[in-house]
């Protein structure tokens, strides 16, 4: 599998999960009617990671992104999002993947309805680059608030079983979309460590490229942040469905400086 391929059908993962047939926002303040045992292991999980509500108290965050390839080109972006309607801005002073034939600071944002692109201050209009703009911003607000959004209405739990790797045991949990079309669905097969309960690594397809026999297996470790634990050192490559990874090299990306309520208004959004 190539290398270009891996990062494209990452970003449309994460985007197609966004735009899935399910509220933009979780509104998890009671338990949910748990449906069954892969659905407890989740629910469980979420707790001990932060749940929405705890996001959304926190009203806002701030924070480094960096996202690598192993070829050395990398994006370095000061990303800002407010919770509650799911707002999304990035800076990017080092832009090697997005955008790249735009030299200097670009600036992308969604204020709540729509997309826009900003290049050394400067509006840009450019159809394409909009549309890359309209991949970036759900996407990477999308994988940091990625594990409390598994309780999302619409999604469906299954228990695969256990399983042991790496000296460590787990219990496998399968989470698909509930579509109301005949779309083919992404997948997540989440591994979830017995001891500590959250989840060390996840494999994922993309379907809207047909690639569901193909997936990418995510290994995560966690940082605390103002009682949240958050995935901040991600990797990433192509896998199999026992989760035997390739020869190719990791996609690393990180993140950094994490700051909740911040003095961040819906202004700042808005181009």
């Amino acid at each position: 599998m190539k290398l270009n391929f891996l990062v494209i059908i990452a970003l449309s993962f994460f985007v197609i999960s966004c735009n899935q047939e399910t509220p933009a926002t979780s509104d998890v303040d009671t338990a949910p009617e748990i449906q069954n045992q892969g659905h407890q292991l989740i629910y469980d999980m979420v707790q001990k990671v932060g749940d929405f509500s705890q996001f959304q108290d926190k009203k806002n965050v701030v924070y480094t992104y960096t996202y690598q390839t192993p070829d050395g080109k990398k994006d370095v972006s000061t990303e800002k999002y407010i919770f509650e309607n799911e707002l999304s801005y990035g800076k990017y002073d080092q832009h090697e993947r997005t955008l790249a034939d735009l030299e200097g600071s670009i600036e992308q944002g969604y204020d709540g309805s729509g997309y826009w692109l900003r290049h050394n201050g400067e509006n840009v209009d450019d159809e394409a680059a909009l549309k890359r703009v309209s991949f970036n911003r759900p996407t990477n607000y999308y994988w940091f608030t990625m594990m409390a959004k598994l309780l999302d209405p619409g999604l469906i739990y299954e228990y695969l079983g256990e399983r042991k790797m790496e000296g460590n045991d787990y219990d496998v949990v399968k989470v698909t979309f509930d579509t109301k079309d005949d779309k083919p669905k992404d997948i997540y097969q989440l591994y979830i460590n017995k001891e500590s309960g959250i989840v060390d690594q996840f494999l994922f397809t993309v379907a809207e490229f047909g690639k569901v026999e193909i997936p990418l297996l995510m290994k995560l470790k966690y940082e605390e942040v103002d009682g949240i634990l958050l995935p901040t050192i991600r990797k990433y490559k192509a896998s199999t469905w026992d989760a035997e990874v390739s020869e190719e090299p990791w996609i690393l990306v990180n993140w950094t400086d994490i700051k909740f309520n911040t003095d961040i208004t819906p202004e700042d959004f808005k181009n």
